[in-house]
């Protein structure tokens, strides 16, 4: 069985955020992080390997710096890696993205494909659904259990106050959310193999089936109008009660005027 784990390095936004001055996210000034709902996607994969035997490929989309988390999934259990990087790629709103990874994706062989729900990035939850379009394949979103039978995957599914049970045919591809599971740590030795080990990197001449009018920031029909990194506040209103009873007479009609109560 062959599984392909999309993963991505995110901004750690406890370091902060930066933007590029075309509202583009700065990623090369920012600490990183794997995405946390692709970090469940990758320990179900480690699961279903230990389970039924499999191979899993991760695969990110990215500056080469990206390599960083295709070593840390390594060093978690993956047996393989790719980073697709290249400058026309970059700037890529979901539809770009889904389509860059797509085109990679059609030089593997699968049988399972798991991304995460969502990246904290751009909480789009457009990626996963999008690829599995342009592969032509059945999805499977917010995953918060699997099961892998012969031929077949069980899914159960979140929804609102409820779960649906959803089975489909191999190949499909499944979306995860963060509370599928919880991920393993890295090991020593697996750290040690990860450092050694060979990263895969293709660019946009590796790339099946994509046209150029639909990569990078000029194939995004997404547009950024304005980004900013810190949303500014006024000043706000100060005022000094001569007592308590005066305070709360006047939070209340503070409240009262804004319809809170």
């Amino acid at each position: 069985m062959k599984i392909i784990v999309c993963i991505k390095q995110v901004p750690d936004t406890k370091g902060g955020v930066k933007f590029n001055p075309d509202g583009t996210l700065d990623r090369g000034a920012m600490l990183a992080i794997m995405n946390p709902d692709d970090k469940a996607g990758l320990e179900a994969a480690l699961r279903i390997k230990e389970q039924n035997g499999a191979e899993v490929t991760v695969i990110t989309m990215g500056l080469p710096k990206a390599a960083d988390v295709l070593r840390e999934a390594l060093a978690m259990g993956a047996d393989k890696a790719v980073l697709v990087t290249d400058r026309v790629l970059g700037g890529a709103d979901t539809w770009a993205t889904s389509t860059t990874l797509a085109g990679a994706i059609r030089n593997l062989e699968y049988d399972l494909i798991i991304t995460g729900r969502q990246a904290i990035d751009g909480d789009t939850a457009q990626v996963g659904p999008q690829i599995a379009e342009h592969l032509g394949l059945p999805v499977i979103s917010y995953a918060e259990a699997i099961e892998v039978k012969e031929s077949s995957v069980v899914v159960k599914r979140q929804y609102d106050d409820r779960y649906h049970m959803v089975e489909a045919k191999m190949p499909c591809l499944i979306t995860a959310l963060a509370e599928l599971n919880d991920p393993r740590y890295m090991t020593p030795g697996g750290i040690f193999d990860a450092c050694a080990a060979e990263i895969t990197t293709w660019g946009r001449a590796d790339l099946k089936d994509v046209d150029d009018a639909n990569l990078g920031l000029k194939g995004s029909p997404t547009k950024i109008a304005k980004a900013s990194d810190k949303v500014r506040k006024g000043a706000g209103e100060k005022v000094t009660p001569d007592s308590p009873e005066e305070a709360v007479s006047y939070i209340v009609g503070k409240l009262t005027e804004k319809h809170v109560i």
